[in-house]
């Protein structure tokens, strides 16, 4: 069975409430960025984050984490847009990578397209209901083509993350348009207990997503669960020949009453997936399984 690749997702919007190993500034992602590459990941995803944890659109914060990472590790970078903390026009979303595209040393590999729109308010359980009533995540289908255009023009790869069926449909037209080409690397996003706007992270709602998956187009997809526990579903996806992405960005994983770290996260998804048949794919693997191209750096 094909190799896995294995993404380490180490800080999203994640609070250090859950755990306090959720690296914010660019040092502790860079340094977390090797270790995962060296648990086995062979891709890092990041969001920019002030010393308190608060988002940051700064382009300056991903060239200079991007440099770090270049520095120390082959890991292929994929950052944000900025999800709905960065609600502004097409263009202004991706600004910072277009700054990072600037030179070899801070370009990324990837960049993201959340390819439909949908609510995302934060639910509290605790009080049994919503903390916010007005987050609408959006990418209208003119946006997301401005994207993909973009990224066509640098040779980035394009990371597809799909909350429910219909934004994997609107994958799929994309295809047919050209929008989009094959192998499209599709990210299937499960949401669990204080967030619901996609499929929850059960083998129904994995099911439900992958019974969806383009025909007539080659796809590789891979998991994650925002805000739940992907480990639920780790072995249903290895075993259908899936991917995974996952870290304390989505999850404060911990080891009975011990909370662990991104880098043993990855070294837990590494070690069960060799145990079932599937070694992770190195940073060459994952380059020829999606087929990825050479970087156009801008002159």
């Amino acid at each position: 069975m094909q190799k896995i690749i294995i993404e380490a997702r180490v800080n999203e919007l994640a609070t250090r409430v859950g755990n306090p190993h959720v690296p914010f500034l660019p040092s502790e992602i860079i340094a977390d960025a090797k270790a995962c590459r060296e648990a086995g990941a062979s891709i890092v995803h990041f969001h920019g984050r002030t010393a308190d944890g608060a988002p940051s659109h700064d382009p300056n914060f991903y060239l200079e984490t991007n440099a770090g990472i270049r520095a120390q590790s082959d890991i292929l970078i994929h950052p944000t847009l900025g999800y709905v903390a960065n609600d502004t026009d097409a263009r202004g979303r991706f600004a910072a990578i277009e700054e990072m595209m600037k030179s070899a040393d801070t370009a990324p590999d990837f960049a993201p397209m959340d390819t439909g729109s949908v609510n995302v308010d934060w639910w509290n359980p605790d009080e049994g209901k919503y903390d916010t009533t007005e987050l609408i995540y959006k990418n209208s289908t003119a946006t997301l083509m401005y994207f993909a255009e973009r990224i066509r023009h640098h040779n980035l790869t394009p990371y597809l993350v799909s909350w429910n069926v219909s934004f994997t449909r609107q994958i799929e037209q994309f295809l047919k348009m050209g929008v989009l080409e094959a192998p499209a690397y599709v990210c299937f996003c499960m949401t669990d207990e204080i967030i619901f706007a996609g499929h929850p992270g059960t083998e129904a709602g994995l099911d439900a997503h992958t019974a969806f998956i383009p025909s007539g187009f080659e796809t590789v997809w891979t998991v994650v669960n925002y805000k739940g526990d992907l480990f639920r579903l780790t072995e249903k996806i290895i075993r259908e020949g899936g991917h995974i992405s996952i870290g304390l960005g989505d999850y404060a994983y911990m080891d009975g009453s011990r909370h662990l770290t991104n880098a043993e996260v990855v070294a837990k998804v590494a070690e069960q997936a060799r145990s079932l048949g599937r070694e992770p794919a190195s940073v060459a693997d994952t380059r020829e399984i999606l087929k990825m191209k050479t970087l156009r750096i801008a002159a």
